[in-house]
């Protein structure tokens, strides 16, 4: 892959990261186990993360720092038209991701620019806040597939687990009752990092698109054995309900 400059991330962005390890303390008990790999450390690397809540950016932010990672996001195209937030998130570098626009393609050449900066860019691959009833992981995009195609970067699964308890699929609405209950219990909230990057070398046959489906489902099956034991005593029912989440049957992924 041909490499451009080494991506230096802005100062307030850095700043940012530390803020939300301060905002993480009241709010819950954060517990990362594993780290980035020696051989990642330097780059480029698509971080490869479950979704399960509106406090997951905040969470993976903390952990991020706390494991010696500045992350770039992927992110949705309505928090950069966001006031101030949009800005925020350009000046800091992160990925704008049009869904469901004729724009949707532009994310992954701007990804694989990032990554050809040795950058470690963070990408949700479900695409949404998961609707799966039991809250694994959901039949993935695509799209981590194919910037792992462009730019030859490994994928590193990042596996988290109890912020929900945090905050709701419905956050904002009933925010101050969610902040205080948090505020109050402290929830344990954990974030593991995978010991290795995901081995896609089984899906090198077939067309590009066959092989962005089928590294699709290695990469969502990494996520789920990364997940697994941070709910050994949960794998069926969470313990903690989200009574405000929707459920969609319609992308739940079999699990063996």
């Amino acid at each position: 892959m041909k490499t451009s400059p080494v991506w230096r991330a802005p100062r307030l962005w850095l700043a940012l990261l530390v803020l939300a390890r301060i905002l993480v303390v009241p709010l819950a008990r954060l517990r990362v186990t594993g780290s980035l790999p020696e051989q990642l450390r330097d780059g480029p690397v698509i971080l490869a993360t479950n979704h399960v809540s509106p406090f997951d950016p905040v969470i993976i932010m903390a952990a991020c720092h706390r494991a010696g990672i500045v992350p770039r996001f992927m992110a949705t195209g309505g928090v950069f038209r966001a006031p101030v937030v949009g800005s925020i998130m350009r000046h800091c570098g992160h990925i704008r991701v049009d869904r469901n626009t004729t724009h949707v393609a532009d994310a992954l050449p701007a990804a694989a620019k990032a990554l050809a900066e040795n950058s470690a860019v963070l990408v949700y691959p479900e695409g949404r806040i998961g609707l799966d009833p039991w809250m694994w992981p959901e039949r993935g995009k695509t799209g981590a597939a194919r910037m792992a195609q462009m730019s030859g970067a490994p994928i590193l699964p990042v596996a988290q687990w109890g912020t929900h308890a945090v905050l709701p699929w419905e956050a904002p609405k009933r925010l101050g009752r969610a902040l205080l209950r948090s505020l109050l219990t402290r929830p344990i909230v954990q974030v593991r990092f995978a010991d290795q990057p995901v081995d896609l070398s089984a899906a090198q046959t077939g067309t590009p698109g066959a092989q962005a489906m089928h590294a699709t489902r290695l990469i969502m099956d990494a996520i789920d054995e990364t997940l697994t034991p941070l709910r050994l005593d949960e794998m069926q029912t969470p313990k903690v309900i989200d009574s405000s989440r929707p459920h969609d049957l319609s992308r739940v992924r079999p699990r063996t």
